[in-house]
């Protein structure tokens, strides 16, 4: 079993100064001192430059604000002030990471880190996206800008700044758009695929691929049906054929160091997770009580403290929105206004390459000077070729084949924010559809629906045209595999009021074969357990659905992939009596992962030990996702084998055993009290100093969690930890036919202190299944305090 990682940030502790030393003895009037240093003003009346009227601030009984102003200007300002009252720290780290600039304040730690992120130009890409932008969207960048210099003027000092002792620079235009290169990074492309393809078919051949990446499985759901894509069918242009040259084969040492680029995006919590995805759906009103749409929305990242998303909810003139947005962009990224509402998940398409240069190829390059704390400047050289920047460096020099990475959030022109912003604007589907031709990185899953009734979705962004390949492997840079240009926007997937009056969206297979475009290829898409889940249950009644009933779904623990498993797993061969217990739960289990379920345990963990069937030939840290497994099992694959010895039944044997005696050492030797809940904990850790011995009691934030892999209510256990490092960072629910009925909820809570009072007072509610209401309505709000903000 692989070790969990360790994190880049463990160093990040050392020199701990009296601050934290006193935090840690708990002496009362260093936390005391500390809070009232760092918390936010939040009643009285503030007089700010670069207002142009009155603004009021009045955040509600968990911290949301709702701002209210004459312009949207001076919304967005405001936006951008309390962003930086709340979240300094997350923002400042958010651009850092961006820039490459970690080991300026954390050490020579974090060098493989910047050294990423300088060679891919991440920072670079935000700058040239830049000026690309509408003149509506650099006006409130500019406004937002104003805010977030205002708060940081207020000579309020995060935590975080006080112990790593810097001091943080004025806010740029060109940061509000820097987190969303990390994002598209997060959530788009395949070259991680890539990188693995290329070690399966170096080692295995490339007949075994669909054995480690097993194929989407025909016949399961996809977002949109071949009726919904519309009478008229997309004509794509004419093919070109196969030179049978497709793949270009890499040495180990250059697939060591396409990985070492891998690592050190993982360090940063950037990694393609199983599982890792969002779920989102819109239902007609013929479907529900009210006669209006429901829309649901859960997108799956990371849980961190703070949490991404910060809650609030905007006035201007024109601009009226409430949802969830991020610090350091001004927009309300998921969400609704007074007449739209919407959603999104990850389409995952396939918009990244990895081309093998020849070894004429012209290439150019620059130099970066990274600072690095209490060490001499490093100096790094990056080459780039046609295609895109040489990512097999790794900053110690050429190893073997250069490979270049072309992918579409590095190129220039990216409008991504205006199409976020519009949405905040959008009346309509056609408003709707306008904005989304904006969008660049990373594709997502948009479902709509408006107060009029109208329902739809729409799949937008750069997703390039090949010809003649499919991109799921690293090709020759010879000029023979380019890009045959985009889909057309009027092509992209989508659908406008669609017959069934259903869409449901869960990172799974976007369209049909009669859609002539590829998205990816057919190994790109997640399972399609959830997507499986989430249909069954909203069509077991086809009319008459509610928001409880919708919140139910978002909620749902039930296992599909046990339901799949079942038969395998039941009939295997105890090696153990403790094994045989174990086999005699599970015979008479539900499939529901909740915290006191020992079945839960029993399964999840057995599971952990089935998907690390391919480390013997391809590495411990390669995990196979569940349907991978399944059809191992199911065929009797030759991954079954140890060192090409061994059967199915014979992994099945020994991966339960293994399974049981890990969970034994871990919780005992009473079976009966393996329940969940002691070993599945959501792990909402810092990314500086969340495995800082010192400081992780401080920031960090756990507690048992239901949900396990493919479950609606997604909850991977981490193999190592079984931790849930990732899931439904923000939930919401939206109501058509009155949308102050709607709710919303984040994983953690809205302060970015953790002295602060809603630091984590969102977790219970969201463990629990509870919600805050979505209102603009001051009587929904509970207890207030209001904060004036004035011209000066």
């Amino acid at each position: 079993m692989r070790m969990r990682r360790r994190s880049v940030w463990s160093r990040a502790g050392r020199g701990v100064g009296l601050v934290v030393l006193l935090l840690a003895l708990g002496l009362a009037g260093a936390a005391w001192w500390l809070r009232s240093s760092s918390a936010p003003r939040l009643t009285g009346r503030l007089d700010l430059s670069g207002l142009g009227g009155p603004v009021t601030v009045t955040r509600d009984a968990w911290g949301v604000p709702h701002i209210r102003a004459a312009s949207d200007e001076d919304a967005m300002y405001a936006l951008g002030f309390v962003h930086w009252q709340d979240r300094a720290w997350q923002m400042d780290f958010q651009r850092r990471v961006v820039q490459g600039r970690l080991a300026e304040v954390l050490g020579e730690a974090a060098l493989p880190q910047d050294r990423f992120l300088r060679t891919w130009g991440f920072q670079r890409a935000a700058l040239s996206a830049l000026p690309a932008l509408s003149g509506r969207s650099r006006r409130l960048i500019r406004a937002y800008t104003a805010g977030v210099n205002a708060g940081m003027a207020q000579g309020k000092v995060a935590l975080e700044f006080r112990i790593l002792g810097y001091t943080p620079e004025p806010w740029q235009e060109v940061d509000s758009l820097s987190w969303s290169k990390l994002m598209a990074y997060d959530l788009g492309g395949n070259q991680e695929e890539e990188v693995l393809g290329a070690r399966v078919v170096a080692r295995l051949g490339r007949g075994r691929l669909n054995d480690v990446t097993a194929p989407y499985p025909a016949g399961a759901p996809t977002v949109l049906s071949a009726d919904e894509l519309g009478k008229e069918r997309p004509t794509p242009p004419p093919a070109r054929p196969s030179t049978g040259t497709e793949q270009a084969a890499l040495p180990e040492a250059t697939l060591g160091a396409l990985r070492a680029h891998l690592q050190a995006a993982r360090a940063l919590g950037l990694e393609r997770v199983p599982g890792k995805g969002s779920n989102n759906w819109v239902i007609a009103g013929r479907r529900t009580s009210s006669g209006k749409p429901i829309l649901a929305d859960d997108p799956h990242l990371g849980l961190t403290s703070p949490m991404l998303w910060y809650l609030a909810d905007l006035q201007g003139d024109t601009l009226k929105a409430i949802g969830a947005s991020i610090p350091g962009l001004p927009s309300i990224v998921i969400g609704r206004n007074e007449r739209v509402a919407w959603g999104v998940t990850n389409v995952n398409p396939d918009v990244q390459d990895l081309y093998v240069e020849p070894a004429d190829a012209r290439l150019t390059q620059r130099t970066e000077v990274i600072r690095v704390k209490g060490q001499p400047d490093v100096r790094l050289t990056v080459r780039e070729s046609a295609h895109g920047p040489i990512v097999s460096d790794v900053g110690a020099g050429e190893v073997g084949p250069r490979v270049a990475l072309k992918w579409t959030a590095l190129q220039p022109g990216d409008t991504t924010l205006d199409a976020f912003l519009g949405l905040n604007y959008a009346q309509n589907w056609t408003d709707f559809k306008r904005a989304l031709e904006r969008y660049v990185a990373p594709s997502q899953n948009f479902v709509y629906a408006d107060v009029d009734g109208n329902t739809g979705y729409y799949a937008p962004g750069r997703i390039p045209v090949r010809r003649g390949w499919d991109g799921s492997l690293p090709v020759p840079g010879d000029g023979q595999h380019e890009w045959q240009g985009y889909i057309p926007h009027a092509r992209l997937p989508q659908t406008f009021n669609p017959p069934d009056g259903l869409v449901v969206s869960a990172n799974n297979q976007v369209v049909p074969g009669a859609y002539p475009y590829a998205l990816g290829n057919p190994r790109n898409w997640a399972e399609p357990y959830r997507a499986q889940r989430i249909t069954q249950l909203l069509t077991v009644r086809p009319g008459g659905l509610t928001l409880a009933d919708v919140q139910r779904v978002q909620l749902d623990t039930t296992s599909l992939v046990w339901g799949d498993f079942r038969p395998a797993l039941l009939a295997t061969a105890p090696g153990s009596d403790l094994a045989r217990q174990a086999l005699a739960r599970l015979r008479d289990w539900d499939g529901q992962e909740q915290t006191d379920s020992v079945e839960a345990s029993l399964f999840e963990g057995w599971l952990m030990q089935l998907q690390g069937l391919a480390a013997d030939e391809l590495g411990d840290d390669t995990r196979l996702n569940s349907f991978s497994v399944l059809n191992q099992l199911r065929r009797g694959g030759e991954l079954c084998a140890v060192k090409g010895e061994g059967t199915c039944a014979a992994l099945l044997t020994r991966s339960l055993d293994a399974a049981v005696a890990d969970l034994q050492e871990r919780l005992g030797p009473d079976l009966d009290s393996w329940t969940y809940g002691r070993l599945h904990r959501v792990a909402s850790n810092h990314r500086a100093f969340g495995k800082v011995q010192a400081l992780a009691w401080l920031f960090n934030h756990s507690a048992p969690t239901p949900g396990g892999t493919n479950t609606v209510n997604v909850a991977r256990p981490e193999p190592g930890t079984f931790a849930q490092t990732h899931g439904p960072s923000y939930r919401q629910v939206i109501d058509l036919s009155d949308m102050n009925r709607s709710v919303y909820v984040g994983s953690l809570g809205q302060d970015g202190s953790p002295l602060g009072r809603h630091a984590s007072d969102q977790q219970p509610l969201w463990i629990a299944g509870n919600y805050l209401p979505m209102s603009t309505d001051p009587a929904d709000w509970g207890q207030t305090h209001a904060l004036t903000l004035r011209p000066r």
